[in-house]
C-alpha cells in the first residue's frame, strides 16, 4: 500500500489582514499487506541433517516471521492473522506433512512449528505440492511460499516442476538456504524461486542467521509504507512562517521564511502509521481576498511513493484599505562584479533641515455602499504649556465600496512631515527631543440625495 493518506489542513478558512493561522501536514503508511491480504505457506525442512542447533535455530527464525506477520496485517501483536491473511505450515523429509491449514491463529500456528523433529530423507517436490494445495484458486488473496532447507533432494520427484507449477498459478516462491549441513544445490534453489534471484533467495551457512533471514523475508512480504521520506513545504510569498512544532514523527526545519522541510526516517514498515507536522503561518500582504497557501510542496521517499497533498485556499479579509500617498521613487543603481567601489549620482533632493515624519491611519465606521467620503486628518503640536500648533492637514477622497452592507474602511499612511525646526518641546540640546501631538479627523459622504423642496406659493 505504501503511502495511504496525505493531507494539508488550515485551521481556519479566513483571516484579517495580518492575521495568522496553522497549517496541519498529515502524512500515514502501511505495510502493504494489510490493504492487499496475502496466504503465506511457510515450508520447513526437518530432515535428518537439520538435528541439532539447525532445527531449534529454524523454530525461532519461523516463529518471529509469524510474529512480524501478525504485527504487520492488524497493527498489533495480539496473537491473530488479520485483515484476511492467513499462515499455513508444511514441513517434510521424506514426504511433506501440512501441519496447519491456513488459518489465522498465531497459537497454532506456533504450536505446530515448536512440534517439528528432525529425521528422514529430502523431498522437495512433494513438500511444493502440499504447499500449493492449501491455496484456494477462487480466493483474491496475494499467495506467497517460504520454504527453507538445508540439503540436497534425496526422495521423490523433480521439485522444479512442482515449483513451476505453483509459480504458474501466480504464487510467489521465497527460498532460504542453510549450506552449512551437507550443502545444497544453490542452482536448483535458484530455480525453485521467484525472479529475480536477488530478491527471493536467501542461502547462509551459519543456522544462527536463520532468525534474520526469516524476519528479512517477513518485513519484505509485509512491504515497508515509506523509508527516508522528505517533504519540502513552500508556502505563498503573501505569508511568511513564524514558528514550526515538533513532529509527531520524524524532525522538522525551517529552510527559509517560506520552506519548511519534513524529514521521517520510516514510516509504515511494521503496522499503519500516521504523522503530523504543524507549523504558524503569518499574513504579510499584500495579497487579499481567496489566496492559495501552497507554492509547491514536493515529496520523496526510497520507495518511489506518490504523496499527493491538496492546496487549500484562505480568505484574507483587509476591508477596503485606501494609501492616498505613493512611497518616494527609487533610484536604481548596479555595482559590476568586480568593483569595490561607485559613485553614483542620485538626483536633486531638496532638504531644509532634519525633522520627523508621522504616518497616520484611521478606520471609518459602517461606511455605507455606493458613497464617497471625504476625509480630513489635521495635526497639532503641543508644547509643554498644552498649547497647540497647526502642523498641517490633509484631505483624502475615500472611492465608494460595493459591498451589499455597511462596512468599515481603513484609510492607512497618511504622512506628515515635521521638521526639526518647528519643534516646541521647549530643549534645543538634541534633534531627537520628545514631542507631543494631536490630530484630528473630519469625515462626510460626499454622495448624498439632498435636494431643497421647493417652495410653493
Amino acid at each position: 500500500m505504501g503511502i495511504s493518506n496525505s493531507n494539508k489542513e488550515l485551521s481556519t478558512e479566513k483571516i484579517n489582514c495580518g492575521g495568522s493561522f496553522n497549517v496541519k501536514l498529515s502524512l500515514s503508511a502501511e505495510p502493504n499487506i494489510i490493504s492487499n491480504p496475502t496466504d503465506i505457506v511457510l515450508i520447513l525442512d526437518r530432515s535428518g541433517s537439520m538435528s541439532g542447533s539447525a532445527i531449534e535455530n529454524l523454530k525461532i527464525g519461523a516463529n518471529k516471521f509469524i510474529d512480524i506477520i501478525d504485527e504487520s496485517t492488524d497493527s498489533a501483536h495480539d496473537g491473530n492473522i488479520g485483515n484476511g491473511s492467513r499462515i499455513g505450515i508444511v514441513s517434510f523429509a521424506k514426504t511433506a506433512v501440512q501441519d496447519t491449514q491456513l488459518i489465522t491463529s498465531v497459537d497454532d500456528l506456533k504450536e505446530a512449528v515448536d512440534a517439528l523433529s528432525a529425521g528422514g530423507n529430502t523431498n522437495h517436490a512433494d513438500a511444493f505440492t502440499k504447499a500449493n494445495q492449501l491455496f484456494d484458486p477462487n480466493s483474491n488473496n496475494a499467495k506467497i511460499m517460504v520454504m527453507f532447507t538445508d540439503g540436497f533432494t534425496t526422495e521423490g520427484g523433480d521439485p522444479s516442476i512442482a515449483a513451476a507449477a505453483a509459480k504458474a498459478q501466480g504464487v510467489i516462491i521465497y527460498v532460504i538456504g542453510l549450506s552449512g549441513n551437507g550443502g545444497i544445490d544453490e542452482d536448483a534453489l535458484r530455480e525453485w524461486a521467484s525472479d529475480p534471484d536477488s530478491a527471493y533467495v536467501a542461502i547462509t551457512p551459519d543456522d544462527a542467521e536463520l532468525e534474520d533471514l526469516f524476519e528479512d523475508i517477513a518485513r519484505n512480504i509485509t512491504k515497508p509504507g515509506a523509508t527516508n521520506i522528505e517533504i519540502t513545504d513552500k508556502i505563498s510569498p503573501c505569508f511568511h512562517i513564524t514558528s514550526v512544532s515538533v513532529p509527531t514523527k520524524g524532525t522538522a526545519s525551517l529552510i527559509d521564511t517560506n520552506t519548511v522541510r519534513w524529514n521521517i526516517n520510516e514510516l509504515g514498515v511494521n503496522q499503519s502509521e500516521g504523522a503530523v507536522l504543524e507549523f504558524m503561518v503569518q499574513h504579510i500582504g499584500p495579497c487579499s481576498g481567496k489566496v492559495e497557501v501552497n507554492e509547491s510542496i514536493d515529496y520523496s521517499d526510497d520507495e518511489n511513493n506518490t504523496a499527493y497533498f491538496p492546496s487549500p485556499e484562505i480568505t484574507v479579509d483587509c476591508g477596503v484599505v485606501i494609501i492616498p500617498e505613493t512611497c518616494p521613487e527609487p533610484a536604481e543603481l548596479t555595482v559590476d562584479g568586480c568593483e569595490d567601489t561607485i559613485e553614483f549620482d542620485a538626483g536633486e533632493l531638496g532638504m531644509e533641515s532634519l525633522g520627523r515624519i508621522i504616518k497616520l491611519d484611521v478606520t471609518l465606521k459602517n461606511v455605507c455602499p455606493n458613497k464617497r467620503v471625504a476625509l480630513a486628518a489635521i495635526l497639532t503640536e503641543l508644547d509643554d504649556n498644552g498649547n497647540e500648533y497647526k502642523r498641517g492637514m490633509k484631505t483624502v477622497t475615500i472611492p465608494a465600496h460595493t459591498n451589499s452592507s455597511c462596512r468599515n474602511v481603513t484609510v492607512r499612511c497618511i504622512k506628515f512631515v515635521l521638521p526639526e525646526d518647528l519643534d516646541v518641546s521647549g530643549s534645543s540640546d538634541s534633534i531627537c527631543n520628545k514631542r507631543s501631538f494631536k490630530a484630528r479627523f473630519i469625515a462626510n459622504y460626499i454622495d448624498n440625495d439632498f435636494d431643497c423642496c421647493e417652495i410653493v406659493m
